[in-house]
This record gives structure tokens, C-alpha cells and sequence, in this order.
């Protein structure tokens, strides 16, 4: 896709790899780029920067993410890409007490943020881009969705989750002219890498958002699905598939090595 000229949404568009998605994509000569967050203000400060346009949404609710689409295309056309960025991480066990402690409000917040949101942003647009011949879905997941989260079985299993959905959106609408690319980073130099405890995620060093957005800009012109920004992760997932146990020890040892 070229982004040039296009509609843009990004969720979570107030900082971190949102903020830099959005300036990116002003960058790149997007038409209009719509910055949505549940900090408001956080939002409208980066549109006013790139001459966009803000709203805030909070992406767990579906009423509000189909309430925006419905807006941004009645002021400024079709939605050509829209950027699923918004995440949480959290659920984070740093004793590896016991994997599924977390609360269930934990997991039900974790689902709806970093599942659900992907959902609810492809069951308002699909109908729209069938029928006007395609558009583009770019869902900022995690490597965590391709290996996982050492310390975090919530996060874990709702990227991974994350990762399925955007395998079956792929597959189903190709031949509607929609194409979806996945953002797989592993650290991040952003408030959510530190917020949460260190661990493996950035022993192949924190990149910077701006690095990542624009590893996302090119999967989305060349209409890449994966789009990874720290490129070791694809033999970690090769690794993976190869030898599963092989990779579990591996995995057990990163563990063992945080509690050390």
C-alpha cells in the first residue's frame, strides 16, 4: 500500500509506538491522520503537531470504536489503514508464583485490550472495504505473540491470541483486496518496556519507536504480513518450530536467570 494520500487511524496514537506510527504516516503523505487515545489530550497534542485530527476511544468498548470509524469517515472519507496499535501489559508475576494468578479482571481488561479491540475495529471496517474494493489493517502485536512472555502468562496468551485473528483476517479477505500486516517488536524504548519488570524482551536491545514504526511503513508497502523490527526474532521462531522442547529448555533458562 501506498500511504500516500490515505485516511489513517491509529489507536493508541499518544505515545510510544502510536505516537511515532502517527508521525510517520504524516511523514509518508497520508491525506489525514486521525490520533485516537483514552488520553485525549495526549491525542489532540499530536494531531496538532502533524495537522490531524483526535478522539478519544477506549478500545475495550466496542461502541466506541465503530462510534469513531463512523465519524472519521463521515469528515474525511474512507479509512484507507487503520492502525490497531492500542495495548496493556500486564499480569506480570516477577516471583513466577504460579502462571494464571493473575486476576480475572486482569485477564478480562488484557483480552479486550489486546484481542477484542483487533476484532471490533475489523467487524466495522470489513463491510466498508469490500465493498469499496480493499484497505489495510496494520495490528501492533508483540513477539511475545510469535515466541512469549517470560513472566507474563496473560500477555502471552492474548498476543498470541492477537496473532491467530490477524492470521484468519489475512487469509479470509486477500481476495477482497485487504491485506494485514502484524508489528512484532520485542523491546521498545516506551513507558509500557518500563513499567513492566526487565526481562528477555530486551536482552536483543530496546529499539527506539520511531525505528519500529518505520519497519512497519515498509511491510505495509511492500504488503508484508510480518513486519519485524528486531529481525533475530524470525530464528527464535524458527528454533521454535524445529525443536518445541529444545526451545521450552531454552525459555526455562531465560526464567532461571531472572531469578538468579
Amino acid at each position: 500500500m501506498d500511504i500516500h494520500d490515505q485516511v489513517v487511524v491509529v489507536t493508541g496514537g499518544a505515545n510510544g509506538i502510536g505516537k511515532a506510527l502517527c508521525d510517520a504516516c504524516h511523514q509518508a503523505g497520508a491525506r489525514k491522520v486521525v490520533v485516537t487515545d483514552i488520553d485525549l489530550a495526549g491525542a489532540q497534542a499530536v494531531a496538532r503537531r502533524i495537522d490531524g485530527d483526535a478522539y478519544r476511544v477506549d478500545v475495550s468498548q466496542e461502541r466506541e470504536i465503530t462510534d469513531m470509524i463512523d465519524a472519521v469517515e463521515a469528515a474525511h472519507g474512507p479509512i484507507g489503514l487503520f492502525c490497531s496499535n492500542a495495548g496493556v501489559a500486564l499480569g506480570f508475576d516477577a516471583d513466577f508464583t504460579n502462571a494464571a494468578q493473575a486476576s480475572n479482571d486482569l485477564w478480562a481488561l488484557s483480552w479486550q485490550v489486546n484481542v477484542m479491540a483487533h476484532v471490533y475495529a475489523a467487524r466495522a471496517l470489513i463491510p466498508r472495504m469490500k465493498a469499496r474494493g480493499g484497505g489495510y489493517f496494520l495490528n501492533t502485536l508483540s513477539a511475545a505473540g510469535l515466541l512469549s512472555q517470560v513472566g507474563s502468562a496473560t500477555y502471552a496468551t492474548t498476543k498470541h491470541a492477537a496473532v491467530g485473528f490477524a492470521e484468519n483476517l489475512a487469509i479470509t479477505h486477500r481476495d477482497d483486496g485487504i491485506r494485514v500486516t502484524i508489528l512484532c517488536p520485542q523491546g521498545v524504548d516506551t513507558d509500557m518496556l518500563r513499567n513492566i519488570p526487565d526481562g528477555p524482551q530486551s536482552l536483543d536491545g530496546a529499539l527506539s519507536p520511531e525505528q519500529v514504526a518505520q519497519c512497519a511503513l515498509t511491510a505495509i508497502s511492500n504488503e508484508e504480513f510480518l513486519a519485524l523490527p528486531h529481525p533475530q526474532v524470525l530464528g527464535y521462531m524458527q528454533n521454535k518450530t524445529k525443536d518445541y522442547d529444545r526451545w521450552i529448555g531454552g525459555m526455562v533458562k531465560l526464567q532461571r536467570a531472572m531469578q538468579a
